[in-house]
């Protein structure tokens, strides 16, 4: 039987999802369909719903929905749970909805497998505490890093996350201006990317030992990605391989099988091989 899978955000024409999942069903010879729908804000719960009514199996969840999803939720992993977003749903076999968040083990993912950047020790900059930095902090302090430090425009922000996470890991939250010392990963977790600018992170956080990580992708360097190269870091990585990676986390949730070509699809998207 054919499982019935979709992406669901607002707007979500640009989701590159339903190739990924063609190519992931192809490598794995699963059977699935998978498309994406758009969802109103004043309606999501009611039409997100509908769609398991009418024998979904399960859906991605993007922007703007990955906090409403929570609430929707019958049962929520512990890594949902604490990033308080889910990006992953499924139907339980009783009719319940599962809520599960990939991004976070996605991006472990692709710096240590696919871009050989173990995490063990390493002292880490995390610009942004939005949704996407609660999504990634929980995988990310799981590795034992030496520090992760967030940076926010609003600082309150940052230090709201740290006060519901530092429990888990070596976790602080300082302005841009206070930053003091280099850093082995920054992590570019803002949207400031949409708009060609850069966090104003100092540029005596970065030396040729640096890498920079923008979870945003495109196809040309985003301008952080710009930013680093300018000031000679070591690597310059956006946010694709990171989005293939949690994709195949999801995969494995619904099909019970975690495909193993997701190089080979990072490498089509790329070059636009699909």
């Amino acid at each position: 039987m054919t499982h019935q899978y979709c992406v669901v955000g607002n707007p979500v024409t640009h989701s590159k999802s339903p190739i990924i999942h063609r190519l992931f069903a192809r490598h794995t010879g699963a059977d699935i369909e998978y498309g994406r729908v758009e969802l109103q804000r004043e309606d999501f719960g009611v039409q997100l719903r509908a769609l398991f009514e009418r024998g979904y199996h399960g859906c991605n969840v993007t922007v703007p929905f990955k906090a409403d999803a929570v609430t929707l939720c019958d049962e929520l992993s512990d890594r949902a749970r604490l990033a308080r977003a889910v990006n992953t749903l499924v139907q339980l076999p009783d009719g319940r909805l599962y809520g599960d968040n990939t991004d976070g083990a996605g991006l472990v993912t692709d710096l240590k497998v696919n871009l050989a950047h173990p995490l063990v020790g390493k002292r880490i900059l995390i610009a942004g505490a939005g949704g996407a930095t609660r999504g990634i902090l929980p995988p990310l302090l799981s590795e034992s890093p030496a520090a992760i430090i967030i940076s926010n425009r609003t600082h309150a922000r940052a230090v709201e996350l740290v006060e519901a996470l530092s429990a888990h890991g070596p976790l602080s939250a300082l302005p841009y201006d206070a930053l003091d010392g280099h850093f082995d990963l920054i992590i570019n977790a803002t949207s400031a990317s949409i708009g060609g600018e850069v966090p104003p992170i100092p540029t005596g956080c970065v030396t040729e030992n640096t890498v920079c990580y923008d979870l945003m992708y495109s196809d040309e360097p985003t301008a952080f990605l710009c930013w680093g190269e300018s000031l000679g870091a070591k690597d310059l990585h956006d946010g694709l391989g990171m989005l293939v990676e949690q994709a195949a986390e999801a995969f494995l949730l619904w099909e019970r099988v975690r495909p193993d070509n997701t190089v080979d699809v990072i490498h089509r998207l790329r070059n636009g091989e699909f």
